[in-house]
């Protein structure tokens, strides 16, 4: 079932919105208490809790507030994806007051908090959590669209630094972070992202700008008067903006079900020994498969990203190289494979997969996409059978 929690959220409490709405007080967690109490009910028909995440007063502030606990307590009732809302500074001149911005990368600048649910590993047995996009791709995905479909100005992409707060930036630092490559500054997320991607709930934000900051010669510096005018006078886009993608998050997950049970259909009689998942996508409808097969699951990764000994293979961009690379030994000799990705379109990555295969000695049953574009000849690049569930000329 899908159960959608949401941080932030100021508003989406309204009777008129929030149907069947109910308290849960959450006294404590193995982390201690969450921020606020969490309140349940129904946005268009699916399930949500919203979350407070510096207290309904807004008594916390950001290095204080507790992050794991908040995120604990959401996995807990049950929530399977969580979208946060934040107030940001711009520090690009495109993106202006009232703008939204769906981030896909942060740069963590904070110093103080605890930002880990690990304090020790087991014996032998260290966590470290891949971060290389930390905003779910497919919860992003769908606010883009809905925001398009709102006529909402937005940003597709940015990157946020989370600074340790609560004071704002000097000018220098305000400078510095331009420098640095992030597009908006805020206090909280990056903390946040960590633990979600930790605690392995998908998450994706969404920011508005709110001010300058203070690297903007021709603009006043930033203080919480403004901040709060053009949160005020955006409320309600944010809520519509909400409203408009919860009910796509239920659907494209059950899309997503369907495109693995179709799978499973497909090979659960084909004798298939592993799966194998392109980075990053192909895992996510090839490891349920693998799951639903009863058969292990190899991952093929950028470069860097596994343990040693690896095999690698080089291909060719548009615009340059690239490489991807598989463990020895995840693949015996004459083991049958399936690769799974969600794209086929010029095909490179998956040739360049099909050698590492073969170079470990499996025997490619198949390779399968969920969508083809047929019209950029992918297919020409392989001699294996190949399956996709939708197909595009175009």
């Amino acid at each position: 079932m899908i159960k959608i929690g949401i941080i932030g959220g100021t508003g989406l409490d309204n009777p008129d919105i929030l149907k069947d709405s109910r308290e849960i007080e959450i006294k404590e967690t193995p982390y201690g208490k969450p921020s606020s109490s969490l309140k349940t009910g129904k946005i268009e028909g699916v399930d949500v809790v919203l979350l407070s995440r510096h207290g309904k007063d807004h008594t916390i502030p950001p290095s204080e507030v507790n992050y794991i606990a908040n995120l604990y307590a959401l996995k807990k009732q049950g929530v399977t994806h969580v979208i946060a809302t934040t107030a940001c500074g711009s520090l690009r001149e495109y993106i202006e007051r009232g703008d939204f911005v769906i981030l896909d990368q942060y740069i963590d600048f904070t110093s103080k908090r605890r930002n880990s649910i690990y304090q020790a590993f087991e014996p032998n047995k260290p966590v470290h959590t891949p971060m290389s996009d930390p905003f779910e791709y497919n919860l992003r995905k769908n606010l883009i669209e809905s925001a398009k479909e709102l006529n909402l100005k937005h940003h597709n992409m940015g990157t946020v630094i989370t600074i340790e707060g609560p004071r704002f930036s000097t000018k220098s630092e305000s400078r510095m972070y331009r420098i640095w490559g992030a597009d908006v500054i805020n206090m909280t997320i990056a903390t946040e992202a960590a633990v979600a991607n930790e605690l392995g709930i998908p998450y994706a934000v969404v920011a508005m700008s709110t001010d300058y900051d203070c690297w903007k010669e021709d603009e006043k510096p930033v203080c919480m008067e403004d901040i709060m005018k053009v949160m005020d006078k955006n409320s309600k886009n944010m809520i519509k903006l909400l409203k408009k993608t919860i009910p796509k998050i239920s659907v494209s997950v059950n899309e997503r079900i369907k495109s693995i049970e179709i799978l499973k259909n497909r090979y659960e009689y084909k004798k298939i020994d592993k799966v194998i998942g392109i980075e990053s996508r192909g895992f996510i409808f090839g490891a349920p498969l693998a799951y639903l097969l009863g058969v292990g699951f190899v991952l093929i990764r950028k470069p860097g990203k596994l343990p040693p000994e690896i095999e690698s293979e080089e291909y060719v961009l548009e615009y340059g190289k690239d490489k991807i690379e598989i463990k020895k030994g995840s693949i015996k000799k004459n083991e049958r494979v399936v690769i799974v990705d969600d794209l086929l379109a010029t095909g490179g990555t998956i040739a360049a997969a099909r050698n590492l295969v073969k170079k470990l000695g499996g025997e490619i049953v198949e390779c399968a996409f969920v969508m083809e574009l047929s019209g950029l000849n992918g297919r020409e690049k392989i001699d294996e059978d190949i399956y996709s569930i939708i197909k595009f000329d175009s």
